[in-house]
């Protein structure tokens, strides 16, 4: 390892008490990681990427390998291992391929903050081994916490080890419970834009195309995420994320769709006092806030004028049409491994919308039986929360005829 990679020491021109981090950006070529990335090169005093990893994007991961020079880099998919391989020849990079060696590069020691932003399930044994390492995490994966979330916060709690949100909702609640430790919370309210279709019923559903809902009013996105929003399932997600990172009951969260994406959620403490965190819908926001927490640095980011801005509406989610959230709020309210179910079938769902192998009203269907078929555990340990993932995928795809 280079002295590069070893280099704890503060550096000239970072703030007095933050020596530089070294990051492993886990999802380095999806939507979050590739904005992360330009977090870290703009603050080259700050940060270092010291491990990528990539499920098969390999030409996006090796173009920065060759930017920002890792120690490691993984790539998911074993089948272009050789290609990773090849293209990083000329360096000292090491490359290793599976879903173990995504495990055992989160418990390596040659980084200070895991940046979690592996799309869907396949990020929660990374996240899970990275917290087992005391390695503090900077968490964008929402489904490590849906899936198995009683276990990831035990296990954080056990090992002294910090989850920083990065979705911006979270991060939003977050940023404004700073300094309020002592301080009951009333509720949380979690803003939604209402995504691409938001006032539109069932009848205009049933026609919608992928592209139709790949396109979002505000934020730029992954594909599977942008299909969650605008089915109203990623807010769903946000729920029990948010019970399970700042110690919720389920009548505690609260949904408001917030068209214009400026206030990113809400707190409400026990005397009635609201804060509100806003900022105009830029995700390098809340991730930069995540690899530097607890400091704020600055940045080039464009900023809210509030004088373009003049008005702010917010309204109730309609659950008669996007049927999605109140699937999540059960899953919230019952808990055990429902979540998980959901979540599994969720994702069998939107794979096959996006290959327009089932239409957009069909996804809610194929979670609703999923849930109501895959038999219901209360205390699962991690195996069973493994093992009703792995049941409902094949239940919910066998529904599909994937």
């Amino acid at each position: 390892m280079t002295d590069k990679h070893k280099s704890q020491k503060t550096v000239e021109g970072t703030p007095s008490d933050m020596a530089r981090r070294r990051i492993a950006v886990f999802g380095s070529t999806g939507s979050i990681g590739t904005q992360a990335l330009e977090v870290i090169a703009a603050n080259p005093n700050l940060f270092s990427a010291e491990i990528l990893t990539a499920q098969s994007n390999d030409e996006l991961l090796v173009k920065q390998a060759l930017k920002f020079q890792p120690n490691l880099v993984v790539i998911g998919d074993e089948k272009k291992y050789e290609k990773v391989k090849a293209g990083l020849a000329a360096t000292d990079i090491k490359v290793f391929a599976g879903e173990k060696a995504l495990e055992e590069a989160a418990g390596m020691d040659c980084y200070d903050l895991m940046l979690a932003a592996i799309v869907g399930y396949a990020g929660l044994r990374p996240t899970l081994q990275a917290i087992r390492q005391g390695k503090p995490v900077a968490l964008a994966n929402k489904e490590t916490l849906v899936v198995a979330g009683d276990i990831v916060i035990k296990t954080a709690v056990e090992n002294r080890v910090p989850i920083i949100p990065v979705d911006s909702e979270h991060s939003a609640i977050f940023q404004c419970l700073v300094g309020e430790t002592r301080n009951k919370i009333e509720k949380i309210v979690l803003t939604a834009s209402g995504g691409p279709f938001l006032g539109r019923k069932p009848n205009y559903l049933v026609n919608v195309k992928r592209e139709h809902a790949l396109q979002h009013p505000n934020w730029s996105m992954g594909a599977k995420i942008s299909i969650d929003s605008a089915t109203l399932m990623n807010k769903g997600l946000e729920m029990i994320e948010a019970k399970w990172l700042f110690n919720l009951e389920p009548d505690q969260i609260q949904v408001v769709i917030h068209p214009q994406s400026i206030i990113h959620s809400m707190v409400q403490f026990e005397d009635g006092s609201i804060k509100a965190q806003m900022g105009l819908p830029d995700m390098k926001l809340p991730i930069q806030y995540g690899l530097s927490f607890p400091q704020r640095i600055p940045n080039q980011f464009p900023r809210l004028d509030f004088r373009k801005f003049n008005t702010l509406t917010f309204e109730e989610p309609d659950m008669r049409t996007f049927r999605n959230l109140g699937l999540a709020i059960e899953a919230l309210e019952k808990g055990g491994n429902l979540a998980a179910i959901m979540n599994a079938a969720n994702e069998i769902a939107v794979y096959a919308f996006l290959r327009n192998r089932v239409n957009f009203l069909d996804m809610t269907d194929v979670i609703e039986k999923t849930m109501h078929k895959i038999p219901f555990i209360k205390e699962p340990t991690l195996e069973e929360y493994l093992e009703s993932d792995g049941e409902a995928r094949s239940y919910a795809a066998d529904l599909i005829k994937l």
